[in-house]
């Protein structure tokens, strides 16, 4: 009979030796299954942050091309550049890019000679973003309207 319950303990202390740790390929599969979750994390947060900043770029373009419109209605003529509608208070400063981080990449887009007045300088007929990346749908943010 003492043979048999010295039997038992090693048969017992070896279930345990075997149920105290993790084996390599355990560990391998759950390391792997967080490289792969934290990718697909790593993925969903860069394209939310391109995604605000093109929302961001529409937004400012919208607000410029505003103030732009609005000046020339008042005026009768267009800004000779952007510093112009915040020193006549149409917009309170200049925004920043943000997809060149500065607020003196904009690109200017003159306006056409005025046929009735060749003498006069022509202005700011719209603005785009110095940006030579591209959007999430394929088109340049140089070339948004």
């Amino acid at each position: 009979m003492e043979a048999s319950i010295v039997t038992g303990r090693r048969f017992a202390g070896s279930r345990l030796r075997g149920l105290a740790g993790f084996t390599l390929i355990e560990l391998m599969i759950v390391m792997s299954l967080i490289v792969i979750l934290a990718g697909i994390g790593l993925t969903i947060y860069t394209n939310s942050v391109t995604r605000a900043k093109e929302s961001v770029l529409k937004e400012d373009l919208f607000r410029m091309r505003d103030a732009i419109d609005q000046y020339y209605a008042d005026k009768g003529k267009y800004p000779g550049n952007l510093q112009d509608l915040v020193s006549e208070k149409y917009i309170r400063a200049i925004p920043v890019d943000p997809f060149t981080h500065s607020a003196d990449t904009w690109r200017e887009v003159p306006s056409e000679p005025d046929p009735n007045n060749p003498t006069s300088q022509p202005g700011v007929y719209d603005v785009r973003s110095g940006s030579d990346l591209k959007a999430m749908d394929g088109t340049s943010y140089s070339e948004w309207d």
